[in-house]
């Protein structure tokens, strides 16, 4: 019997084309990112209406390139615990402390009244997450950065093709940092990209190229110069084909997306769900269950997969935190991810529900 993914790549012939053609070129990487990555980077940037679009090799290294702009060493950047553990090892690469805020428990994005509470002298930027795909509240975000003198730096790693008041992600705040990973919804081998907004973003784009390509700056030909140290993050020219193919399908892939999770939302009897809102892109789709490894144990015996998105990032031994995050703390006992992703059949929807009405 056939087990029904938790994620799944949404792939066909053009992908195989793209990939097969950049072998066959034999340009696979360029630090200077010329080629496939420089298109990506344009068309990425026009799909979000932001200013400036660098293409990196992950979301991780995104997220850490977008915090290297700022002084955040000896710092605090506020983020959510309920989320990948990059969201906060980013902080630390860049000498910084994560002070970790709770999240709202209807869209689980973090809460931007626990926000004001723990802003400090020592904060410089705020950390959002677009959970699951599902917007946070930017509008209340971006005034707390502004009446504090505070960055905004966007985790966007699950919202590739979220809207926010119908304004795509990545064209919001100071700048806004995607994962294109395989089970992401728009999936490359390997890959990540931020755009930037603000009046600093040509003179911040031109860094940021830098520091991804091992601080190589100025380079004329086969003269270059290191200007300052950094990092060896850059795409290469097979993901960046894959990318591009899989960038001009991406809002079919998401509506897709949101058709599963309607039908999740309107016939799956738990309380405590995802909402549906058509402003999300449905990354994963989450729901609450008492006996949660009970319940896996089950789907798992049916040949359906399922996953934790997350445990939180204050109970990991690298951060050990004592504070308590009651919300973040009590949902993560509890919630569960179920499959949704475009190569879902009806029957396999069907059956997904089923297993979980019947478990509950």
């Amino acid at each position: 019997m056939k087990t029904i993914k938790l994620f799944d790549p949404y792939i066909g012939i053009d992908e195989e084309k793209a990939l097969v053609h950049t072998l066959k070129s034999k340009f696979w990487a360029s630090g200077a990112g010329t080629g496939n990555v420089e298109r990506f980077e344009k068309k990425f940037l026009q799909y979000t209406k932001s200013k400036e679009c660098i293409a990196v090799n992950n979301g991780t290294s995104a997220l850490h390139l977008a915090l290297s702009l700022l002084e955040v060493k000896g710092k605090e950047v506020i983020v959510p615990s309920m989320s990948f553990v990059s969201t906060a090892n980013a902080v630390l690469y860049n000498g910084g402390t994560p002070i970790f805020a709770d999240i709202d428990p209807d869209k689980l994005c973090i809460d931007p009244d626990n926000i004001r509470r723990l802003i400090t002298k020592k904060t410089v930027a705020v950390l959002p997450v677009h959970f699951g795909g599902m917007s946070c509240d930017l509008n209340k975000i971006s005034e707390i950065c502004r009446k504090y003198d505070l960055t905004l730096i966007e985790d966007a790693a699950h919202a590739a093709g979220t809207t926010y008041k119908k304004k795509r992600i990545g064209g919001h705040g100071t700048a806004v940092c995607f994962s294109f990973h395989p089970v992401k919804n728009l999936a490359m081998p390997t890959g990540g990209a931020i755009t930037l907004n603000d009046k600093h973003s040509s003179k911040n784009a031109i860094i940021l190229k830098t520091r991804r390509w091992c601080g190589i700056s100025n380079r004329r030909g086969a003269v270059y110069d290191v200007s300052e140290l950094g990092w060896n993050f850059y795409m290469n020219e097979f993901s960046a084909a894959v990318g591009l193919v899989q960038l001009s399908k991406l809002d079919s892939m998401n509506n897709k997306r949101k058709k599963i999770a309607k039908r999740y939302f309107d016939e799956i009897r738990l309380f405590e769900k995802m909402p549906y809102d058509l402003e999300c892109s449905y990354h994963f789709y989450w729901i609450q269950v008492k006996n949660r490894s009970r319940f896996m144990s089950y789907m798992e015996k049916n040949n359906v997969q399922t996953g934790i998105h997350y445990l939180p990032i204050h109970k990991m031994s690298l951060y050990n935190s004592a504070k308590r995050l009651p919300i973040t703390e009590n949902i993560s006992r509890n919630i569960v991810s179920i499959p949704i992703h475009p190569n879902l059949t009806e029957m396999d929807v069907n059956k997904i529900i089923d297993l979980v009405n019947k478990f509950s």
